[in-house]
């Protein structure tokens, strides 16, 4: 019995092990079934039917009606037809990047497994392996990350796709949208930038150098890297030769073919509304992480917030020279402006510059970064104040000021000891503004910045910044973000151009999600819009004024470093309406002793401010703020949107009333009207019927 015990016992181990096993395998089965079956999953919902057609179109930029604002066209979108070409363009691709393209059905066993083990080794992945049709899928549907999921979905794409394109059908969507470096898209501008000629009419041996480029367009460039270029060209002819695409004598004449470039212009970006299309960009490039290469090849759809009547608008004062000061130096005086919705923090127009435009260049409106001058008092300083118990009519101090080592200033170098709050911030008065600050707490006002979204560095913090001293500055865009928080009720939607992006097959690539802050009470910001309305009446901003548009704002200045001159450095002026906040900064890229605005103060700004909003609000529903300016206020005067306001629901209330009156009395009498009607009528009837008696008697 002792004996047979230990075998049982192995035959009972032996079972559990080999059970065990099963569970595991099985576990693993599914586990990859699972996997399969989700990327399938994934691969069915890519509407590649659409792909051929998509690749073949423009991004497209949509305004914020869903109405069409801008094509973002390069001339790849022509493209070329592969029966067009020589045999030997699209076989020197196929040598060197997927030398049994005309076989695989989408992907390559040999190729996965050969870069499979070389990742392995490496430690990381390094890419190789892919198709061309996994290329076209990588780049036409996925984005650039190198991950195993991304590789698997590839994979997944490129089989759907081989299933409805023909091969050469792949191939020519391929060499149409795939990138040669020196910003050429597509092999018919590849050969225009580097032969000056039709892809149709390139040799061999230039067949052999385009297609070498791919492996590194950018480090193989010809017109940088020749010799590198020439030597990727050997290998592609050595590869032609080896597959048997070209003869023995065609690889040695090929091979001795001394390459001449010539620079026919390749690749061009069309597009309207320069400068918003560029913020655009800018914004799909660093919010949500597309490429260049990816936006003007994909035929991507782009929603966003644009508002063509106030962009065209913006644009057309931006030509007209007469509304800006004549430049100095040579040079043109430079600007950007930002038309923003308050509510949605959605930006409905920006221009970023003035004079010639380059695609994707330094854009004045979102890029800029310039001391804001008193522009930022509102938010560093008198929104702080408000919310520490301050009032419009609180007291401060103006009389001359020393803080450690700052000495401030008000532009006048006159003081006038006291001084009604409100009253500083209507006529910019530095010394007060300062000494405020100090009394509500530095540490106070660096917040309030903070929650209005303005960035701030670490040498920022010391009292200048009062004043609108900053290390590095701020944008127009962030200036018009920071003032939406007034006429919205004391809170901030982020700022943004995109709302949604959908790829060439219909798939949302990205898609904005909402951000709120809520950065002071609705009180504090009406009280602010009070105040802040009095600078546009009766403050340093009187010639922003609209008859029949109630504008609140501020303006803003910086000094020239240059005590002998009287200028300025920067000029601002930020405003808003109900439903609309405008920002615009003026003054030279690079200020100098030959280059600055004449104007002390922000006098040259504040009259484009106001042709802008004159402009823009034309074309917005006229809307009144809650409360009226402290001027009106003084007078004993209340809003008159608010008295209109009253007065129609009372009008309202008394139609109302009247109605269901006039209804019942209605209802009440209409069988009394009935039957009177009836009697009329049957009187009317007999006299009828009496006269034509009488008219018959006559004729007889």
């Amino acid at each position: 019995m002792d004996k047979i015990r230990p075998i049982w016992e192995l035959v009972v181990r032996f079972w559990k092990k080999k059970h065990l096993t099963q569970i595991l395998f099985l576990i693993c089965l599914v586990v990859v079934l699972s996997t399969i079956s989700y990327f399938g999953w994934l691969a069915s919902r890519a509407n590649v039917q659409s792909l051929k057609e998509g690749l073949s179109q423009p991004t497209v930029i949509y305004d914020k009606n869903g109405n069409v604002a801008s094509n973002v066209a390069t001339n790849r979108t022509k493209g070329v037809k592969i029966e067009e070409l020589p045999k030997y363009v699209p076989n020197a691709v196929v040598a060197i990047e997927d030398e049994r393209f005309y076989e695989h059905g989408g992907f390559d066993i040999q190729g996965i497994a050969r870069a499979f083990f070389g990742n392995l080794f490496a430690g990381r992945i390094t890419g190789g392996g892919s198709t061309l049709t996994q290329q076209l899928t990588k780049n036409a549907l996925l984005s650039p990350e190198r991950t195993y999921k991304r590789k698997a979905e590839e994979l997944f794409l490129a089989v759907k796709i081989e299933k409805v394109y023909t091969k050469d059908e792949i191939l020519q969507m391929y060499l149409n949208q795939v990138y040669f470096g020196s910003g050429a898209w597509g092999i018919g501008n590849a050969s225009k930038k580097y032969f000056n000629k039709d892809a149709k009419d390139m040799t061999i041996s230039e067949a052999a150098m385009i297609a070498g480029l791919l492996h590194a367009p950018n480090y193989l460039d010809p017109y940088r890297n020749y010799t590198g270029a020439m030597d990727r060209r050997d290998v592609v002819l050595g590869k032609m030769k080896e597959l048997g695409m070209i003869t023995t004598a065609q690889y040695s004449q090929a091979k001795k073919e001394k390459i001449h470039l010539h620079d026919g212009g390749g690749s061009f970006v069309e597009r309207k509304y320069p400068y918003y299309v560029d913020a655009v960009l800018n914004e799909a490039i660093s919010r949500y992480g597309l490429t260049q290469d990816e936006i003007l090849t994909r035929g991507y759809q782009i929603y966003t917030e644009m508002d063509q009547n106030l962009q065209a608008g913006l644009e057309k004062i931006y030509a007209n020279k007469s509304f800006f000061p004549r430049g100095m130096g040579g040079e043109t005086v430079q600007s950007g402006s930002v038309l923003m919705d308050p509510a949605s923090g959605g930006v409905l127009a920006l221009v970023g510059g003035r004079g010639e435009q380059v695609f994707r260049g330094f854009n004045r409106a979102t890029q800029l970064k310039a001391q804001p001058g008193s522009s930022i008092k509102p938010l560093a300083v008198y929104t702080a104040a408000l919310e520490e118990g301050y009032t419009y009519s609180s007291e401060l101090v103006d009389e001359p000021l020393t803080i450690g080592n700052y000495k401030p200033e008000n532009f006048t170098k006159t003081y006038q000891g006291k001084v009604p709050l409100y009253k500083a911030l209507e006529d910019s008065l530095n010394v007060p503004t300062v000494w405020l600050l100090n009394q509500v707490g530095l540490n106070k006002g660096l917040d309030s910045l903070k929650r209005f979204g303005i960035p701030i560095e670490k040498e920022d913090r010391n009292l200048a910044v009062a004043l609108g001293g900053m290390s590095k500055g701020v944008s127009p865009l962030q200036m018009a973000n920071a003032y939406t928080v007034f006429p919205n009720g004391g809170k901030r939607q982020d700022s943004h151009l995109i709302t949604k992006i959908v790829g060439p097959t219909d798939n949302i690539i990205a898609e904005r999600e909402a951000k709120t802050t809520k950065v002071t009470s609705k009180k504090v910001a009406n009280e602010m819009t009070s105040i802040l309305l009095n600078v546009v009446e009766s403050g340093t901003g009187q010639k922003a004024r609209i008859p029949g548009v109630q504008i609140a704002g501020k303006t803003g200045s910086t000094q020239l470093p240059f005590a002998d001159i009287n200028g300025t450095k920067d000029q601002w002026m930020v405003g808003y309406t109900p439903n609309l906040v405008g920002a615009i900064w003026i003054g030279f890229d690079q200020t100098d002793r030959q280059h600055y605005l004449p104007s002390s103060s922000s006098a040259n700004v504040v009259p484009i401010f106001k042709e802008i909003m004159r402009t823009s609000t034309a074309s917005l529903p006229k809307e009144n703020f809650e409360v009226v300016s402290i001027n009106a206020k003084l007078a004993g005067e209340t809003n008159p949107a608010s008295n209109i306001q009253d007065q129609a629901e009372e009008i309202g209330k008394e139609l109302n009333e009247n109605a269901k009156k006039i209804g019942k009395s209605i209802k009440e009498q209409a069988p009394e009207w009935k039957k009177g009607f009836e009697e009329v009528l049957y009187n009317v009837g007999e006299k009828v019927d009496s006269l034509i008696q009488k008219l018959q008697s006559m004729q007889k």
